[in-house]
């Protein structure tokens, strides 16, 4: 990226501190920067370095030196141009203006790259107001996390033409740690987004806030949930559910189908904001992911899906600190609009890239290596991570979430590689892309064998509670259906299927009709790419019902081979045929292989 130009709030990249004695660059090697220590300086403050105020964060403090990572590309940076304070550490801007948008890592607008790459030129001001209806008095005492209105919008478009009403109102809340009396607010109207809105206790209370992207927004306290995020995946929602607030990591190789499975969680899933952080990927293919977002229809709305979406784009040609820097800054997003009491997820892909930008500075800061060349702290690294997903009762006192989704490139599809291995000890799920499922044109192409979720007991307790107390068995028979047939696999490829006896010949086929019938999913079919929870559940019961008819079968005698001759394409084509939440089509296509199985056993038993 280039250089940041023009006057910035305290907190922002490149911004100032005021006039003062500058320090000195003494060297450039690449992205790292040493320079003259400057008082008041502490670990991660910014920094502007050279004339145009590129952005850096101070890394390490050596007597009267500071090392410095640029965010930025340093070409034109030599000795001894001036150095300035950037008025402490890497802060968002967080407000109503960040759904529909695409950002980069440091969470500026990419609408305004094309400026910022000019010397001397100023990104475009955002001309857009917001609605803001007050709900709070002036004299009402407030404390932290209390709102003191809402605001949507906006009801202007970036060109100033007229614009609809935001899919989602965001209130406008008193900061942490602030409180006291509110001595003004704001009345009714449109305002800008840098607007002061409110003075409470003395302290100004803007529309935007802004908050250091290395701390987590505290909350009132966590709470335990057995509530599952809806993927509309099946795989997923029947065998391997994540709960709201919980963590799910997405380890696959190159063409298993990573890309696609994150972008149907992120459609379909029962949230009401998505966070995408592209870390480190391709600029081709953060494209893509911006361009595809952008015409997806909001299946919830009926809008466009990128109006709940924040996109914070990272591409791998960008420096080591701002790919770093990325997830810290999609987890503070998050956060932001969880506190607004809503529902968020927040997927990262990859957090392999984001590790070798760690492995990457450790490098360059003399870190000793650990395995393939990691940080010693990856470990901990990851897991400060995810431990910022989870339910929690806001400051307000409302109920809100972050939902963790991180996907995981393991090098030549090796999940035993430190990334992996390191992740899966800290997230509640894990959805294993398999590449001979993606081979055999199976998707999505999880593995039921080395997938796993340890909030499944949580959520069968929960589906129990809300009316569904035979979820957790339907899950049990599936996969004990699916761990029988993988067991078979090996004996079918060698002796062939014709030669095993005739239950574990039904096991082998039942195995078939789950993975056909149910566990794939077709990305590009209108009755296929979401299932409700009530189609997924009918279509599970079918399968098993059909396979439980084909045992007693094969036990009262009937010959295997006639049993696996029969007509189970309705069974097959129900996924396709029925709509996302026909529970009732796919059980009268159940019925229908019945009937035709019971004419092969003279009647049903």
């Amino acid at each position: 990226m280039g250089a940041v130009n023009g006057p910035r709030p305290p907190g922002a990249p490149g911004a100032s501190a005021g006039p003062g004695t500058p320090g000195r660059v003494l060297r450039v090697a690449g992205p790292l920067v040493e320079t003259t220590y400057l008082p008041g300086t502490a670990m991660h403050d910014l920094l502007a370095l050279g004339p145009s105020g590129l952005t850096g964060e101070v890394v390490a403090l050596r007597g009267d030196t500071a090392v410095v990572q640029a965010y930025e590309y340093t070409g034109g940076l030599a000795p001894g141009d001036p150095v300035r304070p950037g008025g402490g550490p890497l802060a968002a801007p967080l407000g109503p203006g960040l759904l529909g948008g695409v950002f980069d890592g440091l969470l500026r607008p990419l609408a305004g790259a094309p400026e910022r790459l000019v010397p001397g030129a100023a990104p475009a001001p955002d001309r857009r107001r917001w609605r803001f209806r007050p709900l709070a008095a002036e004299g009402d005492r407030a404390t932290g996390g209390g709102v003191l209105g809402e605001v949507t919008g906006p009801v202007a478009g970036p060109d100033g033409g007229a614009a609809g009403p935001g899919p989602v109102p965001l209130p406008v809340l008193v900061p942490p740690g602030c409180g006291g009396p509110v001595r003004r607010i704001a009345p009714e109207g449109a305002y800008p987004a840098d607007a002061v809105l409110a003075v409470v206790g003395g302290a100004e209370v803007p529309m935007t806030v802004r908050w250091p992207v290395r701390r987590p927004r505290p909350v009132r306290g966590r709470t335990g949930t057995r509530e599952p995020l809806r993927t509309g995946q099946r795989v997923l929602d029947l065998l391997f559910p994540v709960v709201r607030g919980g963590t799910a990591a997405v380890p696959g190789g190159f063409g298993t189908g990573k890309t696609v499975l994150l972008q149907q969680i992120a459609k379909w899933c029962d949230a009401d904001v998505i966070v995408h952080v592209g870390c480190g990927e391709r600029g081709n293919e953060m494209a893509d992911v911006i361009d595809e977002l952008a015409a997806l229809e909001d299946p919830r709305t009926g809008g466009l899906l990128a109006d709940r979406t924040v996109v914070l784009a990272t591409t791998s040609d960008m420096p080591m600190m701002a790919r770093e820097a990325a997830v810290h800054t999609g987890a503070t997003v998050a956060e932001y609009f969880r506190d607004a009491g809503l529902d968020v997820v927040l997927i990262a892909d990859s957090t392999s890239r984001w590790a070798e930008a760690l492995r990457e500075f450790a490098s360059r800061s003399g870190e000793l290596p650990a395995e393939e060349g990691y940080p010693a702290g990856l470990a901990s690294r990851l897991a400060a991570f995810y431990e910022r997903a989870g339910a929690v009762t806001t400051l307000g006192g409302r109920p809100g979430s972050v939902t963790v989704v991180g996907a995981v490139s393991p090098p030549g599809g090796d999940t035993a590689e430190p990334v992996t291995a390191q992740t899966e000890r800290f997230v509640r799920c894990l959805w294993t892309l398999d590449p001979d499922l993606a081979h055999a044109r199976h998707y999505p192409a999880v593995s039921w064998s080395g997938s796993f979720s340890r909030d499944a007991a949580a959520v069968g307790a929960g589906q129990a509670a809300a009316g569904d107390p035979d979820w957790a068995g339907r899950r049990a028979r599936t996969a004990a259906l699916l761990a029988g047939a993988d067991r078979l696999a090996g004996l079918v490829d060698l002796v062939g299927v014709t030669a095993l006896p005739a239950a574990e010949r039904m096991t082998v086929l039942g195995g078939r009709l789950l993975r056909e019938a149910v566990l794939q999913q077709s990305a590009l079919s209108p009755n296929d790419a979401h299932c409700s929870a009530a189609k997924t559940a009918a279509l599970a019961e079918a399968v098993l019902a059909v396979a439980g008819r084909c045992r007693e079968l094969a036990a009262a005698g009937t010959p295997p081979a006639d049993v696996e001759e029969a007509d189970f394409g309705p069974l097959l084509r129900a996924r396709e045929e029925t709509g996302p939440d026909d529970a009732s089509g796919v059980a009268a296509r159940r019925d229908a292989v019945l009937a035709a199985l019971a004419a092969l056993g003279g009647g049903p038993r």
